[in-house]
Order: C-alpha cells, then structure tokens, then sequence
C-alpha cells in the first residue's frame, strides 16, 4: 500500500497550511477553519473554480479523517459556520457508525419527542437516512438547497435522538446507576446540539452566520 500523502486545499498560503499539520496560532487555525467551512458551503452555488477547491477540500476530510476536520473546525464556536459544520460532521459520523443504535432510539424517541408539528415543511422530523443524506451534501459542497432547513430538519432529528436516549435510562431501576448518568448525560447533549443548530439556522437566514 502506498503511503498517504497529505494533501492541501489551494486556497491556502504555505503558513496556514502549516497550521493543519500542527501549527496552534489561534488567528491563523480560525482563518483555515472559516474559509474552509466558507468554501464547503458555496459549492454547491458556484462556477467550476470553486468546484475544483471544494473537492480538494472533501479529499482532505476523506483521506484525513476526523482528526484533520478536527483540526480545523472543532475549536469554533456553534455560533459560525465552521462550528456548525463541526457539529454535522459529528452527526453523521454517529449515524454512520452505530446505524442500528441511532434508528433504534430515533423509532422510540419519535413516539414521545414532542417537536413542532411540521418541520421545514414536512409532517413529521426526518429520520437518520435524509438527515444524513443531506449532511453529506452538505459537507460535500454539493448542497444546494436553504442551509437553514438543512440545520432545523438536523435539529429536529437530535431532539426525537435524545428523547430515544433519555428512554434508556428510564429502564434502569437504580436512579444512582453510573450508566443511567451515563445515558441522561448524552441525551442531554444531544438536545444541546440541537438548540445550537436551530441557533444557528436563525444566524444563517439573519446573514450572520459565517
């Protein structure tokens, strides 16, 4: 097997370059993370140029790994748009590794979870397979729909998520169980998120989400 080479999306300069493969200047890691996460969002809104540099930019998320999103939007805040790319990229991850877990407790959360009546115009929240077919066309640059809905059907979707994760612990008799901690503190979590993604549809269709 031939070695993996690491390879740097174009836009960048020789230093912020750098700052992927290690480097910890603040100014110049939030600088990669936003034009990265700025590039990702507009492929699937602009000319062949730009094509060209979001798929060198998918090839660097592919052939890294999480660590190397890590490296660029995970220090973010959920208020700007890598942050929020972070917190797709961490959605889909979840869905893909643990499919049968992650429908199991979206069909018992959705019996319970009570989220507004439509959602982006559909009658009930999404489940796992749209949520995550729309976040890989997100994280693709190949989205080129309302970002917002996007961002609200994924809220939808971690709010019937962490009613199923909540569910969990009410099977477990003893209250002080260190895995009913375990599981309400996830769940929780998961609903967190989701009040982050619905934040940030709002700074997105405010124009200030970036």
């Amino acid at each position: 097997m031939s070695e993996r080479r690491f390879r740097r999306p174009a836009m960048l300069d020789p230093a912020q370059a750098e700052l992927i493969e290690g480097d910890e200047d603040p100014a110049l890691r939030s600088e990669v993370a936003h034009t990265s996460a700025q590039a990702l969002v507009r492929g699937g809104r602009e000319g062949s140029e730009d094509v060209e540099l979001v798929r060198r930019l998918v090839t660097l998320v592919d052939d890294e790994g999480l660590d190397a999103v890590a490296a660029l939007w995970s220090r973010s805040p959920h208020t700007t748009l890598p942050g929020t790319l972070w917190r797709l990229y961490l959605l889909r991850e979840w869905v893909r590794r643990g499919p049968d877990a992650v429908a199991d407790r979206y069909r018992r959360g959705l019996q319970r979870a009570e989220v507004a009546g439509a959602v982006a115009g559909v009658a009930e929240p999404p489940g796992p397979d749209e949520v995550t077919h729309v976040v890989d066309r997100v994280l693709s640059g190949l989205f080129d729909g309302d970002l917002g809905v996007a961002l609200d059907r994924a809220s939808a979707f971690l709010r019937v998520l962490a009613t199923g994760s909540a569910l969990d612990a009410d099977w477990i008799e003893e209250d002080d169980d260190d895995l009913a901690f375990r599981v309400t503190r996830r769940a929780g979590a998961l609903l967190t998120t989701a009040e982050e993604l619905e934040e940030a549809a709002a700074l997105y269709r405010a124009g200030r989400l970036d």
